[in-house]
């Protein structure tokens, strides 16, 4: 097929055939089934439509020319940026039906995999604490991209795509159409961006209450509260100032250790003078997220989330303690990777691997065995544990490779009684080794 004539199409580095030959004459509430992901779609401001590109799943929204445009740029700078966002792939422009009538602009994006919509969440769990995980995430995905001065104005979980986390979530932007990037933010950006947030985050969790999808004691005037708070610590924690007198050094080391443990770098750092005589004043200047993430990978190669980072650097600590405590770091690392992470990995079932990615795994697959441990009483080996954690476990999750965004809630009802598994997760596993992404996996 020949793109038709008249299309436009902007994209980062060569533009894969595939795309050019997706059915861009015609509305995307039109396009046939053969081109489309079999995933169920929910209601949007915009239409939006997934399809399948090299073996990748691209979401694909029909919007302005302007706002197509200018959201492709917005996702582009992010990325070079290193913001935890979606990748664009092109915007779409000069559409026409068969016989010249114009429709509208597209931007495509990479769907990312893993990744769960915020009502998906809760469809899952429900629970209290699961709320805290989801409203912290969201709060540190709006510090991360507020440090590197992006003003979002339209901030809501509805925006956002979350990833496990090693028992938490990481938070992705999934939509920039709002957005803006300035060298820095002022506080009244910031302080807007947080008013759209608490009346946003509030209304959505009414919406999930309302459909009876949170404990009845959640209060989500409250919890939007909690948001708002959530992020006011964590941007005092990476911005503010530690008061110190010159003989108190080791508050400076205290300061980065904290900032590490909470997942970020210190690249670089003011001290100055306080207003009180022989007091100095510590401030961090370049606060750069992925501390544990940059470790592993720097260690082993694998490219993890950031709480699974930590957690796996915890395994390799206690493979280094048990095998030989003296040796190297990097050797043990290298060496836990080849003998427990990957052949622990190649046993996962083939039909099982959309479940949830390689570290997730690992990471339940550790507290399963502990738990199972604690139960027995003796110590038990993973090997010992996989089995039943496959069976017990992990076989009880749904396919988590790709799912949709912002689902309706009969199509979460469907989920919850299991009517999704007879139809799009059936789809789903039959096409899910085309759809692999082989770096991911091991064997």
């Amino acid at each position: 097929m020949s793109p038709a004539a008249g299309l436009s199409l902007t994209a980062s580095g060569t533009i894969p055939q595939e795309l050019l030959d997706l059915p861009w004459h015609l509305p995307l509430v039109e396009w046939p089934e053969d081109v489309l992901a079999a995933l169920p779609r929910g209601i949007s401001r915009h239409i939006v439509r997934f399809a399948y590109l090299g073996g990748s799943v691209i979401a694909i929204k029909e919007t302005s020319e302007r706002s197509a445009r200018h959201e492709y740029r917005m996702l582009r700078q992010l990325n070079r940026l290193g913001a935890p966002s979606v990748k664009p792939v092109a915007e779409v422009a000069g559409r026409t039906t068969g016989d010249g009538q114009p429709l509208s602009p597209a931007l495509v994006t990479r769907h990312l995999r893993f990744s769960l919509p915020y009502r998906a969440v809760f469809n899952q769990m429900m629970r209290k604490d699961t709320l805290t995980r989801l409203i912290d995430a969201q709060a540190l995905l709006m510090v991360e991209l507020h440090l590197l001065g992006f003003y979002w104005g339209d901030v809501s979980l509805s925006n956002t795509l979350f990833r496990r986390d090693a028992g938490n979530f990481k938070a992705y932007l999934v939509d920039a159409e709002t957005g803006e990037i300035h060298a820095s933010l002022s506080a009244g950006q910031r302080e807007y961006d947080l008013e759209v947030a608490q009346i946003n985050i509030a209304g959505e969790l009414m919406d999930l209450m309302e459909g009876g999808f949170v404990d009845e004691d959640v209060d989500a005037v409250a919890t939007s509260a909690q948001f708002i708070d959530s992020y006011r610590g964590l941007w005092q924690e990476l911005t503010g100032d530690t008061a110190f007198d010159p003989d108190q050094r080791w508050l400076i080391e205290e300061r980065i250790r904290r900032l590490n443990e909470l997942g970020f770098d210190v690249e670089e750092y003011d001290i100055r003078s306080a207003r009180d005589e022989g007091h100095l004043l510590l401030r961090p200047k370049v606060v750069d997220p992925g501390h544990h993430h940059r470790r592993l990978m720097q260690l082993t190669g694998l490219d993890v989330q950031e709480n699974q980072a930590r957690r796996l650097l915890g395994a390799i600590d206690a493979y280094r303690a048990a095998t030989d405590p003296h040796g190297d770091e990097a050797v043990a690392a290298h060496m836990w990777t080849q003998q427990v992470f990957q052949p622990t990995i190649a046993k996962i079932p083939r039909d099982l691997r959309d479940k949830l990615e390689p570290a997730e795994i690992m990471h339940q697959l550790l507290d399963y065995r502990w738990n199972l441990s604690d139960h027995q009483g003796r110590d038990v080996t993973l090997e010992e544990a996989l089995p039943t954690f496959i069976d017990e476990e992990l076989r009880g999750y749904r396919d988590e490779a790709v799912l949709m965004v912002n689902p309706t809630t009969d199509v979460i009802r469907q989920m919850e009684l299991g009517a999704s598994r007879s139809a799009a997760a059936d789809d789903d596993d039959a096409r899910a080794e085309d759809d692999q992404d082989a770096s991911a996996w091991y064997g």
